[in-house]
């Protein structure tokens, strides 16, 4: 028996073969999926399971095919609801929207949200005693395919909203309550390379203001970013300063770093990541991960540490560098945002977690994702578990009506996740037990 600390809560953990037992300090008990038993679907996802993939997991590559098996979305079903663990509970908070993508909330308490496609980004404010916004308005307009939403200076008192359109970074003048933009949207960095199928970008500030973190993914599967010019500065996360200055490639190898996020313990980066497909169905796990500054995650060569892919030549000096993603993920899960909890709505235990958006597979024969998980951190790191907690966007003849994108906290410590299938915000939050 392991027992462990997190906060005040203390955990026991049975282990029984490919199994384990969660035991919480209120005897609640949850299964802990473990092994070759982790790899799940949705026809397995169920909130409050816990998960656990270790590189010992993985399979090798080619053990099953690689497919092609995108969703087929339909509209939500009057009976379809998202299902979340008991004491909690989700209502929907506004509907009709375009693409709703990242959502991200202002000093102020104001929830941003990017509708990429229309490139406009969007206000919603408060929570009326219908559970709908109290207000909602068109922030600004003009943006390519915008996804990253920063406030800068940090703090109270920003004085800049930042804006990653695919190929750029862009800064409006914001105080806090603004509605609407005040001023015209001034160019930061120009020299992003943008588009392709990774074409979202995400934007963090450093704890100390001193710098700003953009996610940029790859424009490809494998392509060897030594031999193909359209790879270069993608797969990365690069540092510049608040003004765009570049000053270098904070991280490279990691596919598509799509959400990104500063850790409130530590001050440390970390990202949510989509790895190659058409290994077969259980390669590669997609991660989340501390990012290591000037640390390499292998793509396209390796993967989870000295994993080669079969597909390109081996690089052994790389090899032996790769580093292993800290929590590794539903492979094709299609990690997107991801945010720490700092709200004081949820039990106490969950203060400091990791919620992520899992948009769901295409590159799987039954579906994975569709779901939001919760990642334990213990003390500003995560031990490697996750936890399905919002669940139910896929009908069970595999059709999807719902696919989650971002995760941001609102004031009052509810989750709310903007879901770009069902084109809905939904919110999440605790009534108890």
């Amino acid at each position: 028996m392991k027992i462990s600390s997190r906060g005040s809560a203390m955990l026991a953990c049975f282990i029984l073969g490919g199994a384990a037992l969660l035991v919480a300090d209120d005897s609640e008990i949850k299964n802990i999926v473990t092994g070759t038993a982790a790899f799940d679907s949705f026809q397995t996802e169920k909130p409050g399971t816990v998960r656990k993939i270790t590189v010992a997991d993985l399979p090798a590559p080619f053990a099953t095919k690689g497919v092609s098996n995108g969703p087929t979305v339909v509209a939500r079903p009057n009976d379809a609801w998202p299902k979340v663990p008991e004491g909690f509970k989700v209502d929907l908070y506004a509907s009709g929207l375009d693409t709703p993508r990242e959502i991200r909330t202002a000093p102020n308490g104001d929830l941003f949200v990017a509708e990429s496609y229309k490139g406009e980004v969007h206000i919603f404010r408060g929570i009326k005693a219908d559970g709908k916004p109290e207000q909602h308005a068109v922030f600004a307009t003009g943006f390519k395919n915008n996804f990253g939403i920063a406030w800068y200076p940090l703090g109270d008192n920003p004085q800049w909203i930042y804006i990653a359109n695919t190929n750029s970074v862009v800064r409006i003048p914001y105080h806090n309550g603004d509605l609407k933009a005040s001023g015209p949207a001034e160019i930061v960095i120009k020299s992003i390379p943008g588009g392709g199928g990774h074409w979202t970008r995400d934007l963090a500030f450093s704890p100390d203001g001193k710098y700003l973190f953009v996610s940029v993914g790859s424009a490809s599967n494998i392509n060897d970013p030594d031999t193909h010019p359209a790879e270069t500065h993608r797969a990365n996360i690069l540092q510049f300063t608040p003004d765009g200055k570049f000053l270098k490639v904070y991280a490279s190898g990691i596919r598509n770093p799509v959400g990104i996020a500063i850790n409130p313990t530590t001050g440390q980066l970390w990202c949510s990541v989509n790895e190659r497909d058409m290994l077969g169905d259980n390669l590669v796990p997609d991660y989340i991960t501390s990012v290591k500054e000037d640390g390499f995650y292998g793509w396209p060569w390796y993967y989870m540490g000295n994993h080669h892919d079969p597909r390109l030549p081996e690089k052994p000096e790389l090899g032996s560098k790769t580093l292993v993603p800290d929590v590794l993920l539903q492979p094709h899960n299609a990690s997107l945002e991801m945010v720490f909890y700092e709200g004081k709505q949820f039990p106490s235990g969950y203060h400091g977690d990791i919620f992520a958006a899992e948009h769901g597979s295409w590159n799987k024969s039954i579906r994975a994702g569709y779901e939001v998980i919760r990642v334990p951190v213990n003390n500003g790191h995560a031990p490697g578990e996750y936890e399905d907690f919002v669940t139910g966007f896929v009908l069970p003849d595999g059709k999807v009506w719902g696919r989650p994108v971002g995760v941001a906290v609102a004031p009052d410590g509810s989750l709310m996740v903007t879901d770009d299938g069902s084109k809905s915000i939904w919110r999440v939050s605790y009534a108890g037990h």
